[in-house]
């Protein structure tokens, strides 16, 4: 058995780096990592652009200036200003080559086709100078970077309409157990619903890995080792829940054996997820993760989304990490480190109730796991403890 920090540089020691890359619509590419940089081929703006509603204006001696027209957004025209002279603009519009001043209509009386200006005038205020945002040629956005809604909306603004970026990792999810039921039939006596595997794949949804494969398998040995083999040859990681323990009837181990996997480690001195596997056959990294719920959302956190976040190329890979003070006195049973559900509120954190590795309801309202030292036995309110940050659900 091995500790937590050793487990977690096994795994991103053993990790495969992003290297397969495909072409996508920009449109589609939302929580992807560019591949390669993306160069502006324009100046945005491409033309100096008005900052609101008002008069560009060729700056005069006097404090009236006549009114030549106007230019609004999308408009091709570009008067010429002599000096006292001016025309109506609107926000986004190309400012005219000779204005060299943009007023607010707030600060300006109209008489008929005149203006009188009622503050000073600065030369180029309320124009957004031509390249302000990014010169042609420049890096848009570098290699590495995720791609979320507002960079999207960036690119989009440059004309960009495809980005090369790292190809997602392909993910089996493995669900065993023969007392496991699907949601909508009657239990029998000793069955259960089976959470994990629907668990497994909508954390991998809201991360937007949206084509995880999931399979059930019953308790025989030989349908878990041609399930195994068959997730294997199909995909970059696969995650197995259930029946890695050493009863019986936990086959995924023997399993895992036989078809050749190399394992990388087994068991982790933590609570919950002891009994947590991870191994490598080829490029493909498998994960074993407990059968309890909670033990199993809280190592897909801990060890799977590190994986999957170097595998798909992104810069960082762990969640983040902050020192936050306890809401209130807290006291712990065993001799193991520990990861509890909390809630992050303000400045303080708060351990939630329900930590039992077979609960998963405090998971729903948890935004963050504190990860307690096996030393510690006792923290005290407002003591510092490590908070790992959830994603944003």
């Amino acid at each position: 058995m091995i500790n937590v920090k050793s487990a977690l540089n096994l795994v991103l020691q053993h990790a495969s780096l992003a290297v397969k890359t495909e072409e996508v619509a920009l449109n589609e590419a939302l929580d992807f990592v560019l591949a390669k940089d993306v160069i502006s081929e324009i100046d945005m703006p491409p033309f100096r652009q008005s900052a609101m509603d008002g008069y560009a204006l060729y700056m005069g001696k006097s404090n009236s200036y006549k009114v030549l027209g106007e230019v609004k957004a999308g408009d091709a025209a570009n008067p010429v200003l002599k000096a006292g002279e001016g025309v109506r603009i609107f926000t986004g519009a190309p400012v005219p080559d000779t204005a060299n001043t943009v007023v607010m209509q707030e600060k300006v009386r109209v008489s008929g086709d005149r203006i009188v200006v009622d503050e000073p005038l600065n030369i180029n205020q309320n124009i957004r100078p031509k390249g302000e945002q990014i010169r042609v040629g420049a890096i848009a956005l570098p290699k590495g970077t995720k791609i979320n809604s507002a960079r999207i909306g960036f690119l989009a603004s440059l004309g960009i309409t495809t980005i090369t970026v790292y190809k997602k990792p392909t993910i089996s999810i493995i669900v065993t157990g023969n007392e496991l039921i699907t949601p909508g039939r009657k239990l029998s006596f000793g069955e259960i619903y089976e959470s994990n595997g629907v668990m497994l794949s909508s954390v991998l949804s809201e991360l937007g890995y949206k084509d995880a494969k999931l399979i059930k398998v019953e308790d025989d040995y030989k349908q878990t080792k041609e399930v195994l083999q068959k997730a294997i040859n199909n995909s970059d990681v696969v995650l197995a829940t259930g029946g890695i323990s050493v009863g019986e009837y936990d086959f995924v181990g023997k399993a895992l054996n036989a078809i050749g996997v190399e394992e990388i480690f087994y068991k982790v001195n933590q609570k919950p997820g002891k009994p947590l596997f991870f191994g490598k056959k080829g490029g493909v990294s498998l994960f074993a993760l407990p059968g309890n719920p909670a033990a199993a959302l809280s190592c897909f956190y801990i060890y799977v989304y590190p994986l999957l976040k170097k595998t798909e190329g992104a810069c960082k890979t762990q969640l983040t990490r902050i020192i936050m003070p306890l809401s209130a006195d807290y006291f712990l049973r065993g001799n193991r480190p520990q990861f509890l559900k909390a809630q992050v509120n303000g400045s303080h954190v708060h351990i939630l109730g329900g930590q039992s590795s077979a609960m998963l309801s405090a998971f729903g309202d948890a935004n963050a796991l504190v990860y307690i030292p096996e030393e510690v036995t006792e923290i005290k309110k407002g003591e510092g403890v490590e908070t790992i940050l959830l994603p944003a659900k």
